[in-house]
């Protein structure tokens, strides 16, 4: 089923809240849409883009141009063998709602990535994370519409070329692919990953500990007590990815900031930092420029604090990123797409 709408305003549609407008928005509820669509002149002539969830990006003016909107939100279980389960799940479904729908069914793997914003289709591109676990380690394969090709593509998570908040979605296959769902290889067996941060803690407070519903519960609890919900003050989660810098750099900023939280990285000789407390160092957790913030209780969150453009948004981000850059020489990349 193919649902098309002109001149459409994109507020209630991405989690910032901003409000731009794009020239088509189009809605898709099977892969087999996808020929149809794009043999349309207007939209495989012109620019398109996949919008998802929204709660990755920034609209700085409007988008001219057709935004392809996967809704379908199918989830099956295709295989099981007692031990491991691959699970498919369309593009559109909610990622949060499939994390709960994997441990409602006893599955484990993604327990720790509960209460993140987005869709299932999003997950693969940007490689999201959380608490020590990536969409890498559970993805078994993508499915995926090639508009050059007009052929669909099955893709195995391993030549996904999956990095930090990267994936080959983003550069070699960006603006060329429509995914359409996603399988994931998930576990029957327990298997609780919870060193990362105050999460132990926070799960061994709750009764019978680390079980799959303890886990989520502990996830979701915590990310609600750092993060504000886009529903109340419009953000898209942390703004700015966390910076991986050669060893020897890390070690000279720790000499002169002692308490400078520090994390292994990919690579013998890298070492990554936490964004956020760079970002606090610099004086701007809470502050505001204009209608732009950064939340009070995460540095690493700018927000809407009301009616807020893109552009503000985004002289925001670049005057906070240009501070850390002075204090500590630090450059910070934006997780969030800009448009």
């Amino acid at each position: 089923m193919i649902d098309e709408y002109k001149d459409v305003s994109l507020r209630a549609l991405n989690t910032l809240g901003i409000d731009a407008r794009c020239g088509r928005l189009v809605e898709f509820s099977d892969a087999g849409d996808l020929p149809e669509i794009f043999a349309r002149p207007e939209i495989a002539g012109g620019r398109w883009a996949v919008l998802g969830g929204g709660s990755n990006i920034l609209f700085t003016g409007d988008f001219c141009g057709t935004l392809l909107r996967p809704v379908g939100r199918a989830i099956a279980i295709v295989s099981d063998d007692g031990v491991q389960a691959v699970v498919r799940a369309e593009a559109g479904v909610a990622w949060d709602d499939f994390v709960a729908w994997t441990v409602g069914h006893g599955l484990w793997g993604a327990e720790n990535l509960s209460h993140i914003p987005g869709t299932v289709g999003a997950a693969p591109v940007q490689n999201i994370g959380a608490y020590g676990v990536e969409a890498k380690d559970i993805v078994h394969s993508v499915e995926m519409y090639d508009a050059v090709t007009g052929k669909m593509v099955t893709l195995p998570g391993g030549h996904c070329d999956f990095g930090y908040r990267d994936s080959v979605f983003k550069r070699l296959l960006k603006g060329r692919v429509v995914i359409t769902a996603v399988s994931f290889t998930l576990s029957r067996k327990a298997r609780p990953q919870l060193d990362y941060g105050d999460l132990r803690a926070s799960v061994e407070a709750l009764n019978y500990g680390a079980t799959l519903e303890n886990i989520r519960t502990a996830v979701v609890a915590i990310r609600r007590s750092k993060l504000p919900e886009p529903s109340e003050m419009g953000n898209a989660g942390s703004f700015f990815k966390n910076p991986v810098v050669p060893t020897a750099v890390a070690e000279k900023l720790l000499a002169a900031y002692p308490d400078m939280p520090v994390y292994p990285a990919v690579g013998d000789d890298r070492r990554k930092l936490a964004a956020g407390w760079l970002i606090d160092r610099c004086g701007w957790k809470g502050r505001s420029l204009g209608r732009a913030g950064v939340h009070a209780r995460q540095a690493l969150v700018l927000v809407n604090l009301g009616g807020a453009t893109g552009r503000e948004i985004l002289a925001l981000a670049e005057q906070v990123a240009a501070d850390v850059r002075a204090k500590f020489g630090v450059e910070l990349e934006t997780e969030v797409n800009v448009w």
